[in-house]
């Protein structure tokens, strides 16, 4: 799998994601955030766009201590040739996330002066 690393240095890749198992794939655009051990955070707009069904609620611990519940969905992603099944967190922020629950197995390059990212 292929990315970029854009104007920001952010590393991105586009993630094929739907709704249910059998669904058509949309290509999300993720930044890949080693900071995070789930699996996606998409924006709201995004969880509507595609139409996500809700799973659950989850609490998250905040870096400044708070303790907060966070909505979660269902996401199915075309991964290295499965079809992988993961939970999904909504936020409010603007750019979806790939966690390293999705980097495990993996092998993640990120060459800043070619701006390439290339996971396999």
């Amino acid at each position: 799998m292929n990315g970029i690393v854009d104007e920001s240095l952010r590393a991105l890749l586009d993630v094929p994601v739907a709704a249910a198992e059998a669904d058509d794939r949309s290509s999300l655009r993720v930044w890949i955030d080693t900071a995070f051990n789930g699996g996606l955070v998409i924006p709201r707009q995004y969880v509507e766009r595609l139409g996500l069904k809700q799973a659950s609620t989850t609490a998250a611990l905040l870096a400044d201590g708070r303790s907060i519940d966070l909505e979660t969905f269902t996401c199915y992603l075309d991964w290295f040739g499965e079809r992988y099944r993961t939970q999904v967190v909504a936020n409010d922020g603007q750019f979806p996330l790939l966690g390293t629950i999705l980097l495990a197995d993996r092998k993640l390059t990120i060459d800043y002066k070619a701006k390439t990212v290339t996971l396999e």
